[in-house]
């Protein structure tokens, strides 16, 4: 096995470990989020950590849209070097 597909199976590995712990932070940030609107000016405390919640999922939701198309560019590479390589190994295209 050469080095090429033994680092892009590497760069793939680190982005997809990225993307699930960016999934499982998330995860556990919305776990104490309320479903329902609080009206009441006696909630206000749980008004501001609901919005402290989603202040912060908001600021993740970038990173998480970012990895996911990384995962997606990097997959769609992995696929047509094998491609690639099968092709070349049946003789279809030259070196």
């Amino acid at each position: 096995m050469t080095l090429v597909p033994v680092m892009m199976w590497t760069v793939w590995g680190a982005l997809v470990l990225c993307l699930v712990a960016l999934f499982i932070y998330r995860m556990n940030l919305t776990r104490d989020e309320d479903d329902q609107i609080i009206l009441d000016d006696s909630f206000d405390n749980i008004k501001d950590q609901q919005a402290a919640i989603i202040a912060k999922v908001n600021k993740l939701e970038p990173w998480v849209r970012s990895f996911l198309w990384l995962v997606g560019i990097m997959t769609v590479v992995v696929i047509a070097y094998y491609v690639h390589d099968i092709m070349l190994q049946l003789n279809l295209i030259g070196h």
